[in-house]
């Protein structure tokens, strides 16, 4: 694993949490537009440009924001046919990828969640049409360093971000008004048995939608524990305004089950899918 050279393009939230991660078994380049997002980190080694960082990395991580997307694609077109590309990009499919960057560029797509930031994370894994079996355990050994992995079919990838992706909002919605000392017992007790039901509703087998809910209620207890921050704070932090979460919890306010909160999060994501 230390013979891998990666690149992390984007340096917000989840690709910091990637590289802190990550660095301890391959070597790391990164690159963001924003250079304040990277200046004055320690044992960062920082791309000048994304020519630079493309040069040096035999895998291309790509967690920029969505607005950013299709011009780092336009820009790395060309110098990524020979390196395996992962994607964090929600919604976005390793189709719509691969006919940005051609066919013949391997590309992985994972939907990360943020307990990864303490290592507790869930990371769902799905290949492209090209990217071989070789690169799809690469990619899951490195994202095991952010905790748990499961490999699925790109068809489930919308409601693995509905379950995994989403459910750290979904779990902080419900502890907000619960006292520490009932925590525990809530998350793995009521929270993670309904999203093993949620989980199985919308797709996954009772085997799959087990690791899912126990890994992401364990999770999310565990940051909420580690940063010391607020059920409330940590829930506004994994609500994009009009996403997946957004929508879940719009359901669980108005009364609904998890399980409802769930399939109106599929319905979302699926809505703003890049195909």
């Amino acid at each position: 694993m230390n013979e891998v050279n990666a690149g992390i393009i984007g340096f917000g939230n989840m690709g910091s949490a990637i590289y802190e991660r990550m660095k301890r078994v391959c070597s790391f380049q990164v690159y963001d537009k924003e250079a304040g997002r990277t200046f004055g980190i320690p044992s960062v080694d920082i791309a000048k440009t994304l020519d630079d960082l493309l040069k040096k990395s035999d895998v291309v991580i790509l967690a920029v924001k969505p607005q950013d997307f299709e011009d780092v694609l336009k820009h790395v077109k060309f110098d990524v046919q020979k390196k395996l590309v992962i994607s964090i990009a929600a919604g976005t499919t390793t189709g719509y990828i691969e006919s940005r960057l051609g066919e013949d560029v391997e590309v992985i797509r994972v939907m990360p969640n943020i307990p990864a930031k303490v290592g507790k994370g869930m990371s769902c894994l799905c290949k492209g049409k090209t990217a071989s079996t070789w690169n799809l355990n690469l990619a899951e050994r490195l994202f095991k360093e952010l905790g748990e992995t499961l490999v699925i079919s790109e068809g489930m990838m919308d409601a693995a971000t509905a379950v995994s992706g989403s459910g750290p909002g979904y779990l902080y919605y419900f502890l907000q008004n619960k006292q520490p000392a009932q925590w525990d017992d809530y998350a793995g007790g009521v929270f993670t048995s309904e999203l093993i039901q949620a989980a199985v509703s919308v797709g996954f087998n009772p085997g799959q939608a087990k690791v899912l809910a126990a890994s992401t209620a364990q999770g999310s207890l565990a940051l909420l524990k580690e940063t010391g921050l607020s059920a409330e704070v940590l829930r506004d932090k994994v609500t994009s305004k009009g996403g997946t979460t957004a929508a879940g919890l719009e359901v669980l306010i108005n009364g609904g089950s998890l399980e409802e909160a769930v399939k109106a999060a599929v319905k979302r994501a699926a809505e703003l899918s890049r195909r």
